[in-house]
């Protein structure tokens, strides 16, 4: 039997390098996983995980929430 070669031999431009391909985590026609939201890059930076950035979310949540119970109405000021 003939050595399989370890590269295939064929015309794809450099520029369409395949090895580092993945597999699209968005668009259409993908399996939803759940909600995505996309963080902008100074809002990464200040978290370490996603866990993180819940609890975050949650104590705002929370703080706002209490805030709003303690705010005076327009008839009772």
């Amino acid at each position: 039997m003939k050595k399989v070669e370890s590269e295939l031999k064929d015309e794809l431009r450099p520029e369409y390098d395949l090895r580092t391909l993945r597999v699209r985590r968005f668009g259409p026609g993908r399996k939803s996983f759940g909600e995505i939201i996309r963080l902008e890059p100074d809002v990464i930076d200040a978290f370490p995980d996603a866990d993180a950035v819940n609890e975050a979310l949650r104590f705002l949540i929370r703080v706002t929430k209490n805030n709003q119970k303690l705010r005076p109405t327009k008839g009772d000021a």
